[in-house]
């Protein structure tokens, strides 16, 4: 499974480099805290397929990475070779990128 630190994902944010952010946390989650992305929530990730980049790298995220771990790897046995899992979710950023992103 390919990952991106947050430290990578923030890089490539402020380059404004081309590349899909995929958050697979629920709605309820994304209220409390978010880093932007396109939400779709781990349990509609693979009736959604069509919303997923083929070309661009697709970086997809959580909480913590887990979830997101799952659903790249799953992805990956798909056929997606540009998925990446954010590595330490939504709590590594907000430890390490930004400190107002509320920890849940």
């Amino acid at each position: 499974m390919k990952e991106v630190t947050v430290s990578e994902l923030k890089k490539m944010i402020d380059t404004e480099e081309d590349f899909q952010l995929i958050d697979v946390r629920e709605e309820n989650e994304v209220t409390i805290a978010s880093i932007g992305g396109q939400l779709i929530p781990m349990g509609d990730v693979m009736d959604n397929l069509d919303k997923i980049s083929k070309e661009k790298k697709v970086v997809v995220y959580c909480r913590s990475g887990n979830r997101s771990g799952v659903i790249t790897q799953a992805l990956e046995t798909r056929g997606f070779k540009n998925i990446h899992n954010l590595k330490g979710g939504i709590l590594a950023w907000a430890t390490e990128i930004d400190t107002a992103v509320t920890k849940y």
